[in-house]
C-alpha cells in the first residue's frame, strides 16, 4: 500500500493521543531535507496518559518496494503498534511530495 514516508516531523500518536517519534534517523533517504524512519527503528512515545502507558512504538508494515540500505521504511498508511498495551499507532500526517510503496 502507497503512503506518505514518515519522518522526524511527521505526527505519530498513540491510541491515548501522546507523541511518538523515532528513535534514530535514517540519513541515506531524505524528504524535504528530513531523515526518513526505518521501519526496524522503535518510536519512542512520550506522555500517554493511560492508566498503563504506552512507552514504545514498534512498526510491522512498511515499504514492500522502496528500501533503503535494504530495510523497508515507514508509511503513513503502514501499521504499527505501541508497547506493553498492544494498542495501534496512529500516523496522522506525513510529507507529501514522495509516497513510497
Amino acid at each position: 500500500m502507497a503512503g506518505g514516508l514518515l519522518h522526524p516531523g511527521a505526527v505519530v500518536l498513540c491510541a491515548h493521543g501522546a507523541p511518538a517519534s523515532p528513535a534514530t534517523t535514517n540519513p541515506r533517504v531524505l524528504v524535504n531535507g528530513l531523515p526518513t524512519a526505518l521501519l526496524l527503528i522503535p518510536w519512542p512515545i512520550t506522555g500517554c496518559p493511560a492508566t498503563l502507558p504506552c512507552v514504545l512504538g514498534v512498526w510491522s508494515a512498511g515499504t514492500t518496494r522502496v528500501l533503503s540500505n535494504g530495510q523497508p521504511l515507514c508509511v503513513l498508511t503502514g501499521a504499527g503498534i505501541s508497547i506493553p498495551n498492544g494498542t495501534p499507532l496512529n500516523p496522522i500526517s506525513a510529507q507529501g511530495r514522495v509516497t513510497a510503496i
